[in-house]
């Protein structure tokens, strides 16, 4: 293809530099959490191929090593493809097989470049395709990322409302429907509805492990294998597992672990979920702060910074906002992967470095959001008390505890008294004589 010129002291070579030239798009890059997992496995790679007897020792240990190294985030500046660059993430790929190929180079030799023992196709490649690394490196990652990051911090937003519920489960306060006053409820139920959320996402979130945990390795290029030892792919995905702690398994079929990005989908679908239960919190928790004296202000949440530049005094819930926006973010990001799902042509999903920008963008704000939303905001929500007991008197919904006694319509005009008269329910019914004090006390016994 003709010369191309490459940084005198960078480890990756000219297949890199060819698709830096060729894709200068967004200046973002690939996920590093996908590049690490890529790295790992060329290391459990370079090990197995030589138990294969397919490479000297020299070359292993060497190229041991230097994938080591990437995955101890040494030469993270080495990985400058554009995330938004061919479909397969070849060119990532072989972004890493230059960058090891050289510094095995370099162990070996003394130089980077010059005399070359390690070849990035013949060594670093051995027994592999980009596109079985590349779905094999999202699912690692993602499934890493989820149970290492995300599931921890879900865990102690749930532990945070969980506890919230119980510290105010004593606290009556007035329900809501259609942000309309309601029949009183109290509210550690309301966190604890809260709380239960948060369980169900950790739930699906979990359900998803069972597909991610297929990789692709051993498909090669078109999934059926051509090129690789047939222990290779199950000796490389047994060291996989045994380095992270998570049971990785070779795909049943590498046609579909290939040509489909089905688990990815799912996965987003899961996170997306999620996002959503989050927004339905911190909403909640911004309107039950709002005020101080002009909104429900039937919880105080902590003050953590001025809201205003013109307004004194003025304290925002930007915990909360800042959760709504990641969540806004994440369901953006599954509309991505989905379409990127749906790009699979015949033996080859050709969205795939974009899908996985998405879904590990999407894991890491979610864990980041929700980390925040319990340490920073729900464990030092305290409840306004004085505020709930006054908005469940004056609320005109008392009437519905009248329904038994006086019958739907004529609760109804009650309200409409109240309502009218700026007087409480029930002041109405003690002022008008229409039940006795002792029978109103009866009613309403449990509701204060």
């Amino acid at each position: 293809m003709g010369p191309v010129e490459v940084p005198e002291n960078a480890y990756f070579g000219a297949g890199t530099q060819r698709a830096v030239e060729n894709f200068p798009i967004s200046g973002l890059g690939f996920p590093l959490a996908c590049i690490y997992a890529l790295a790992l496995i060329k290391k459990c790679a370079a090990v197995v191929n030589h138990e294969l007897g397919l490479l000297d020792n020299e070359i292993s240990e060497a190229l041991v090593v230097s994938a080591q190294e990437v995955v101890d985030k040494k030469f993270d500046d080495q990985f400058v493809v554009d995330v938004f660059q061919t479909g397969s993430g070849t060119s990532t790929n072989m972004n890493m097989n230059e960058v090891i190929a050289s510094r095995s180079n370099e162990i070996l030799t003394g130089k980077i470049v010059g005399k070359s023992i390690v070849h990035p196709n013949d060594h670093v490649n051995l027994g592999q395709s980009s596109n079985d690394v590349i779905p094999s490196a999202i699912h690692i990652s993602a499934l890493t990322s989820i149970k290492k990051k995300l599931v921890p911090s879900l865990v102690s937003l749930h532990r945070h409302l969980s506890n919230k519920a119980e510290e105010f489960k004593d606290v009556k306060k007035i329900g809501r429907t259609h942000l309309q006053d309601a029949v009183p409820i109290f509210l550690g139920q309301e966190f604890g509805g809260h709380a239960r959320q948060v369980e169900l996402g950790i739930r699906r979130i979990a359900a998803v492990e069972e597909s991610l945990s297929e990789l692709a390795l051993g498909g090669t290029a078109v999934g059926n294998g051509l090129n690789t030892h047939s222990e290779f792919a199950p000796k490389v995905i047994a060291l996989i597992s045994k380095y992270l702690g998570i049971n990785f398994k070779e795909a049943e079929n590498h046609f579909e672990a290939q040509g489909a990005q089905d688990a990815a989908v799912e996965a987003s679908g899961a996170l997306k979920t999620v996002a959503v239960g989050l927004v339905k919190i911190s909403n909640d928790i911004r309107w039950l702060a709002s005020g101080p004296r002009c909104g429900l202000g039937e919880i105080s949440i902590p003050s953590l910074q001025p809201g205003s530049s013109i307004m004194p005094g003025k304290v925002n819930p930007v915990i909360p906002e800042a959760v709504i926006q990641v969540a806004a973010q994440v369901m953006g990001n599954d509309t991505t992967i989905t379409i990127g799902g749906q790009s699979g042509n015949f033996e080859l999903n050709v969205m795939l470095p974009v899908i996985a920008y998405n879904l590990l963008q999407s894991i890491d704000l979610l864990a980041s959001g929700a980390k925040l939303l319990a340490e920073k905001c729900v464990k030092g929500i305290t409840a306004n008390r004085e505020k709930c007991a006054a908005n469940i008197e004056k609320s005109l919904a008392m009437a519905t505890y009248l329904v038994p006694h006086l019958g739907y319509d004529k609760a109804a005009s009650i309200a409409n008294m109240a309502h009218e008269t700026g007087k409480s329910v029930i002041e109405i019914v003690v002022e008008e004589k229409i039940l006795s004090e002792e029978k109103v006390k009866e009613i309403f016994s449990e509701t204060f």
